[in-house]
């Protein structure tokens, strides 16, 4: 756990890492952007706990919010710091089509 500008964030410090983009796609899975240029895919799905209940709402989940490169949602109830979406995402390449 560390803090960083005032916001308590879990996991480890990468310095570096942030969202720039984080794009809604079906069943509850984001691609999102780093500030590294990288594109992953993050399964919001896999989060547990009561904090994370109304992301199962489609209203909620569509309509993220960044914060300082974090992603948010629900005027900023619910976030995840982009340390753990970053360690937690998959991998994403873009195919032509």
């Amino acid at each position: 756990m560390f803090i960083k500008d005032g916001v308590c964030y879990a996991g480890q410090l990468e310095p570096g890492i942030r969202v720039t983009e984080a794009e809604p796609l079906r069943g509850g899975m984001l691609l999102v952007t780093f500030s590294t240029g990288e594109k992953r895919l993050f399964d919001t799905t896999l989060l547990t706990g009561s904090a994370f209940a109304p992301l199962s709402d489609e209203a909620v989940f569509r309509n993220p919010v960044l914060f300082h490169g974090v992603i948010t949602w629900n005027n900023g109830e619910i976030d995840i710091a982009p340390e753990t979406v970053y360690r937690e995402s998959y991998v994403y390449e873009e195919k032509a089509i």
